[in-house]
C-alpha cells in the first residue's frame, strides 16, 4: 500500500522499506512469514487451525528428500499370469475340431473307396499369420468290390485253406471289411491373405500313421441272455496292421464369425503320402507259385499284402478353429 499526504500543492510519497524478502502477517502478534525459502515456512496454530501444536508442524517435511519420500509409490509384489495373446493382437492358443470326407488317389484308389475322416487340433500361433497345429485325425475308408470278391475268392482256395473235397462245405459269402488310419501329426500352417472377414493359408505337415484293415463276416447275435431277440452283427475274421511315417500338404479357407470373437469357420484339402514299406503275402496271382506255397509254409497266412503298400489320398474336411 503507498500512503498519499498532501499540504498545498506538493506532496511526499512515503516508500515502502527496501528488502529482497516478501513478509506477511497473520495477526498482529505473529511473526512475519518469510514465503522465499523452504525454511521460512514455519506454521503456527493461528494459521491452520488443523495443527494443534508445532511438533504436528515439525512432522510437515518440504524438503527436497521429505518431497522425494512422498512422491516415490510404493508396490506389492507383481503377479505372473499366462498372455494369451501375440503382440499383433492374435490369439496364442487355439483348438481345430473338423469332419469331413476321404477319397483315395493313386495306387491306393484300386483297392479302397471313399469315406469320412475326423479330426482334433491343438493350435500354437507365434504371429497373426504363422502357427503350429498338433493334431490327431481318423480317416475311414471302405473296400471297393473287387478288392473284396478278390479276396473272398483267396480265403475259398481250397488247396491251401482247406482239405481237398470239402470245399463246398466250407464255402465263405458275403465278405465285407474297412480300413482305417489314425495319425498324429505335427503341421505349421501360413496365412497368405486376409481381408476383413475372409483368409487363406497353406499348411504342410508330418507324422505317424497307424493304418488298419479289417475283413468281416455277418454273423447272428443276440440281444438278451436268452437269445430270444437275435441281430446281425460284424464279425472280425482276418486283420492287419502298418506303421510309418506321413507327409501331407494343402490350403484352407477361412470365415471369421464376429469381429468380437476368435472363432473361425474353416473349409480345408490335403494330399497325404504314407511311406509304407511293402510286405510279401499270398495273393491270387502268387498262390501257385512256388514262392507263394513256401511263403505260405513257413510264415502262415497274410493274405492282404496290399495294406503295407504305399497309400496315398486327399480329405476334404470342414469345421470349427476357437
Amino acid at each position: 500500500m503507498v500512503l498519499c499526504v498532501g499540504v498545498g500543492t506538493s506532496a511526499t510519497f512515503a516508500q515502502p522499506a527496501s528488502s529482497g524478502n516478501v513478509q506477511l502477517l497473520a495477526s498482529a502478534s505473529d511473526q512475519p512469514l518469510d514465503l522465499t525459502t523452504v525454511a521460512g515456512l514455519n506454521y503456527s496454530s493461528s494459521t491452520f487451525h488443523g495443527m494443534s501444536s508445532a511438533s504436528d508442524a515439525s512432522r510437515l517435511d518440504l524438503s527436497a528428500a521429505g518431497l522425494q519420500t512422498l512422491q516415490t509409490p510404493t508396490y506389492a509384489h507383481p503377479r505372473h499370469k499366462i498372455d494369451w495373446h501375440n503382440a499383433d493382437g492374435s490369439n496364442r492358443y487355439g483348438l481345430v475340431f473338423g469332419a469331413g470326407m476321404t477319397e483315395p488317389v493313386g495306387n491306393t484308389h484300386h483297392y479302397l473307396n471313399t469315406s469320412f475322416g475326423l479330426e482334433v487340433g491343438l493350435e500354437r500361433n507365434f504371429t497373426q499369420s504363422f502357427g503350429v497345429v498338433a493334431q490327431w485325425d481318423y480317416d475311414r475308408f471302405g473296400f471297393n468290390g473287387s478288392t473284396l470278391a478278390a479276396q473272398q475268392a483267396l480265403y475259398n482256395y481250397c488247396p491251401v485253406r482247406l482239405p481237398a473235397g470239402t470245399c463246398a462245405l466250407n464255402t465263405i459269402t458275403k465278405l465285407d471289411g474297412n480300413s482305417h488310419i489314425w495319425s498324429v501329426s505335427v503341421n505349421p500352417t501360413y496365412t497368405f491373405f486376409t481381408k476383413q472377414s475372409v483368409g487363406a493359408y497353406v499348411v504342410v505337415g508330418a507324422g505317424f500313421y497307424h493304418k488298419v484293415a479289417n475283413f468281416t463276416l455277418p454273423n447272428n447275435a443276440c440281444a438278451d441272455i436268452y437269445c430270444y431277440y437275435q441281430y446281425t452283427a460284424s464279425q472280425s475274421i482276418d486283420h492287419y496292421m502298418s506303421n510309418a511315417p506321413g507327409f501331407s500338404g494343402g490350403f484352407g479357407l477361412t470365415y471369421k464369425v464376429s469381429h468380437y470373437s476368435s472363432a473361425r469357420i474353416f473349409a480345408e484339402a490335403r494330399y497325404i503320402f504314407i511311406d509304407n514299406s511293402h510286405r510279401f503275402g499270398l495273393t491270387n496271382s502268387n498262390i501257385n507259385t512256388t514262392a507263394g506255397q513256401t511263403y505260405y509254409n513257413a510264415n502262415g497266412s497274410n493274405f492282404y499284402p496290399a495294406n503295407s503298400n504305399r497309400t496315398s489320398y486327399a480329405t476334404f474336411k470342414a469345421g470349427l478353429r476357437f
